[in-house]
């Protein structure tokens, strides 16, 4: 049950650096006090003046109604614009990261949504806290739907920017999706590689077996309970220093003021104890070649313990296609830091290739 634990906690992913104690117990204390209303308006980056933002909902293909926020342009005028859909990172909700890169892109002339999974966040389904491979790649697909119906926006000229686990879910639905006329992905994860094989695709088909024997298990008691059982937190109130560093590195951005939302699963809770099955057996890019000839651009940190994610699917993709390795970058470096996260050459490949 040990190696089982192991390898889901792994699976949880987004993760990261110490902070004071009193600070994280504050936190989470403040947290609990805030009702609905105060959580769904609580942001980690400030609006920009040069843009609106909206409340929307809209239903994916399976039925589940979905939140976002949607950003406009305040000089859009009576134009058609491209538009973007952005989601990530994998047990973030809009919010964070992805109401930021919204934000940043809407500046620009995009109109932009970002949006809730499926299961997470304000988005309707249950039970909470599941992430799938094939929902969540829907997730986008019904964005570009929701997208599509603006009248401020032109249906050829969508795109989507993935972030950390959505990177691989945006590379999936483009594939699919070929109303999606560009994609881009930063601190990318192929969430069904890491779940099913293990960092580095270190685990054995002796650890794999065991792990399906452990949740094929935890299936009676959910079922004997009729409820499925909550995973371990997917981080700690506090670190004891021993951790790896990109735990650390999670912890910085999750746990402390910086980027702690109450919404996010990796702020303030677990995924279910399950949640790894249906990523076990569903290699989601393995048709990334579909993707051309739209173009694809793949951004990475340097130093991120997820960089080989890119470079392998830049290897196994066909042109048009960019890998761009940002200097000193770690993974969460493109959650939040504006002065790491290559927004200039993200709007030029959209302004490009979106017309």
């Amino acid at each position: 049950m040990k190696k089982l634990t192991l390898i889901i906690t792994v699976s949880l992913l987004s993760l990261g650096q110490l902070s004071a104690q009193k600070k994280q117990q504050s936190l989470t204390k403040n947290s609990k006090k805030m009702n609905t209303t105060e959580q769904a308006a609580h942001y980690t980056f400030k609006l920009s003046d040069k843009v609106t933002r909206e409340k929307v909902t809209f239903k994916n293909r399976y039925g589940i109604t979905l939140s976002g926020d949607l950003y406009i342009p305040k000089n859009a005028g009576n134009e058609k614009l491209a538009s973007l859909a952005v989601s990530g990172p994998f047990g973030a909700v809009k919010q964070q990261s992805s109401g930021l890169y919204a934000n940043q892109m809407a500046e620009r002339g995009f109109v932009v949504i970002a949006l809730d999974p499926s299961y997470t966040g304000e988005s309707g389904g249950e039970p909470r806290n599941v992430a799938s491979p094939e929902i969540n790649t829907e997730d986008f697909s019904a964005a570009i739907d929701f997208l599509g119906l603006q009248k401020n926006v032109d249906r050829d000229k969508i795109g989507i920017i993935g972030i950390c686990g959505f990177g691989g879910f945006a590379l999936n639905a483009t594939a699919v999706d070929k109303r999606v006329k560009a994609v881009a992905t930063t601190s990318m994860y192929d969430m069904t590689r890491v779940i099913s094989k293990g960092y580095n695709d270190s685990v054995t088909p002796e650890q794999r077996t065991k792990t399906l024997e452990g949740l094929s298990l935890q299936r009676w008691k959910d079922a004997e309970n009729g409820k499925p059982a909550d995973g371990p937190r997917n981080l700690p109130e506090t670190l004891k220093g021993d951790e790896p560093q990109f735990v650390k590195e999670y912890f910085d951005y999750y746990r402390t003021s910086r980027g702690f939302h109450p919404n996010s699963v990796n702020s303030n809770g677990a995924w279910l104890i399950t949640n790894p099955l249906s990523f076990m057996n569903m290699p989601i890019l393995t048709y990334v070649k579909e993707i051309s000839p739209r173009p694809m651009l793949l951004i990475a940190g340097e130093n991120a313990h997820s960089r080989y994610f890119s470079e392998d699917i830049y290897k196994a993709a066909a042109e048009p296609k960019e890998l761009m390795i940002i200097p000193n970058g770690v993974h969460v470096d493109l959650y939040d830091k504006l002065d790491m996260i290559p927004f200039d050459r993200l709007e030029s490949f959209f302004t490009q290739n979106l017309k």
